[in-house]
């Protein structure tokens, strides 16, 4: 009976799944966030522009609001955003940075998010992994 499982055969070998060290995990995974977050960045803004430039907001709302899935998906939405918040708000220590980022969130959303997250992993040291996000700044 032959084996389906190429490991089997002596003559075939596979390279270790551990091929990069932990700098280099981290050096891979801050990369795939900033282009991650990058690209939600330049999205949006796209995005929002194109949108904008075709209808205006405020003439946009009577048909948005007359939609129950449009507003039950901006509640979610902005739902989302206060939850973001309540990480930034624990990860700053200043008011001032507190509250300019709320009004940011609130007003642009996955825009400010993802440029806060922008701004946190390019002020990343070197050494640092993406776990210091997840850790408060120092006073």
């Amino acid at each position: 009976m032959a084996r389906l499982w190429p490991a089997a055969h002596p003559a075939i070998r596979f390279p270790s799944l551990r091929v990069f060290s932990l700098w280099g995990e981290q050096v891979r995974m801050k990369t795939v966030l900033k282009l991650l977050f990058a690209f939600i960045f330049v999205f949006m803004v796209v995005l929002t522009v194109r949108t904008s430039l075709r209808v205006s907001l405020w003439a946009a709302i009577p048909a948005f609001a007359a939609n129950p899935w449009a507003v039950a998906t901006l509640y979610d939405a902005y739902f989302g955003f206060l939850t973001f918040f309540c990480w930034v708000a624990w990860r700053e220590r200043s008011l001032g940075i507190k509250v300019l980022w709320f009004v940011l969130i609130m007003a642009l959303g996955n825009i400010a998010m993802s440029a806060y997250v922008l701004l946190q992993l390019f002020g990343l040291k070197r050494e640092q992994g993406v776990s210091s996000l997840f850790e408060q700044k120092a006073r």
